[in-house]
């Protein structure tokens, strides 16, 4: 299999040599690095060409005439990829060494699967480890307790578990997922494991295979939590859709998420894609299970039901648009 990496890149000079470095240093070798770079105007574009330099044929680079931002400029980077296996890179993150060779092997024993991402290391500035939960561990929590789930449900229903930083896609399926739709507040990540999940070729390995920085100019967070077993049970009963009973706490954010949901669909029905008929039916779904997670709550807790239905009214807050 040939492989490819596609790589955007803005104003990354503080830790682009990293990623670099760990990509270049992978147990198997890439065949092509793909960077569309977004009009930095740091050394980034300084530090690529002494890459390109160095490893000649292996890098081309590309840099954007106006700023596509990053949703479009992947969509760019994965269209100019040759590659069977095309790799997504973050320009701040870290690869463990043998990503690539796991990845590879995944993809030849599973012919059905289009789209894997992995768990992954919580890194500082320092590129210092910490300790903690991720939202990618869900899926595995729920698997221990022997609760059923589905990718596509859980994607669309509460939250993604998808992260571009650890992604690769056959490279067959890129007309099937381009062009990526501009929403607000949605990124090119969710949109692959969206589309991938529907049809089951989408897959979410637990085993750790990249450093995931945090940082303060990351266009994306909020992915890590403390480490203990409150935080672990909340996971579980956020991701547990089918779950009959829940705390206060946890019914609120299940609406929340559930409001917020519908208005994705809706919003990306109204973009007339080719895949209408996923989010018309989704928003059925969202429906039917909203009305069903209020009668859950309203069982369970008919007081505070009673006193947050008044507020969400009056604060037009948890209503479906």
């Amino acid at each position: 299999m040939k492989t490819s990496v596609a790589m955007c890149t803005y104003n990354g000079e503080k830790f682009i040599k990293e990623q670099i470095d760990s990509i270049l240093k992978q147990s198997v070798s890439i065949d092509e690095i793909i960077v569309c770079d977004d009009g930095s105007s740091d050394k980034t574009l300084n530090i690529l060409n002494e890459y390109s330099e160095k490893h000649i044929n292996l890098f081309k680079i590309y840099s954007n005439e106006k700023n596509l931002r990053s949703l479009k400029n992947f969509e760019k980077a994965i269209q100019l990829c040759s590659g069977d296996i095309v790799f997504l890179a973050d320009q701040d993150d870290i690869w463990v060494e043998n990503k690539v060779e796991k990845y590879i092997e995944f993809f030849k024993k599973n012919s059905t699967i289009n789209a894997i991402a992995s768990n992954g290391y919580c890194i500082d500035e320092q590129s210092k480890i910490h300790e903690k939960y991720a939202v990618w561990d869900a899926p595995q929590f729920l698997r221990d307790q022997n609760i059923p789930f589905d990718y596509f449900t859980l994607i669309c229903h509460v939250s993604n578990v998808a992260t571009g930083a650890s992604m690769a896609i056959r490279k067959e399926i890129i007309p099937n997922i381009v062009p990526f739709p501009v929403v607000k507040d949605f990124h090119h990540d969710e949109w692959i494991a969206l589309i991938t999940s529907k049809t089951n070729s989408f897959e979410l390995l637990n085993e750790k295979y990249f450093y995931y920085r945090t940082h303060k100019n990351q266009q994306v967070g909020g992915v890590f939590f403390n480490k203990n077993n409150d935080v672990k049970k909340g996971l579980i009963e956020i991701f547990n859709i089918s779950q009959e009973k829940a705390t206060f706490i946890s019914f609120k954010r299940k609406l929340k998420k559930l409001c917020f949901a519908y208005v994705k669909s809706d919003t990306l029905l109204r973009i007339n894609t080719k895949y209408n008929n996923i989010f018309e039916e989704n928003l059925i779904q969202i429906e039917s299970l909203f009305y069903e997670t209020k009668k859950k709550f309203k069982r369970y807790n008919p007081i505070l039901f009673q006193l947050i239905s008044l507020s969400d009214k009056i604060l037009n807050k948890r209503q479906l648009k």
